[in-house]
């Protein structure tokens, strides 16, 4: 039986946050598949964790800084498609639908691994 008081994991996935995105965006667990390191990256949006977000970005393409907006409330994330960025996989796209109050995000993201680290690399919108 799950544990009322412990909130679940803003990225849809069963079971509480600790154990899901939180063991990466506290650095104790990488992402073991771009799926996953999109899930911590939507749940870092939903928790304001700009660190997360930078540290998970490619070299080639993160910004300097970052400005989350504090009255976004994300409401879901929905994975639509995954090519590669399993284990064996260098490179990956996850295409998702990231839904806030007012409207939604369909984006294709790009991911490659850095050092052996999965990175988000850019993402092209969708309509």
């Amino acid at each position: 039986m799950a544990d009322m008081t412990t909130p679940s994991c803003p990225c849809g996935l069963p079971g509480p946050y600790e154990r899901c995105c939180g063991r990466f965006h506290t650095g104790a667990a990488s992402a073991p598949t771009a799926e996953a390191l999109m899930r911590s990256r939507y749940s870092a949006f939903v928790r304001l964790d700009a660190g997360h977000l930078l540290r998970t970005w490619h070299p080639r393409t993160r910004p300097e800084r970052l400005d989350l907006d504090p009255g976004t409330r994300w409401t879901g994330l929905e994975i639509l498609d995954t090519t590669g960025g399993s284990a064996f996989h260098s490179a990956g796209t996850v295409t998702f639908r990231a839904s806030y109050r007012g409207g939604s995000l369909h984006e294709r993201s790009r991911f490659e691994r850095v050092d052996g680290a999965w990175a988000y690399l850019d993402g092209e919108f969708l309509a």
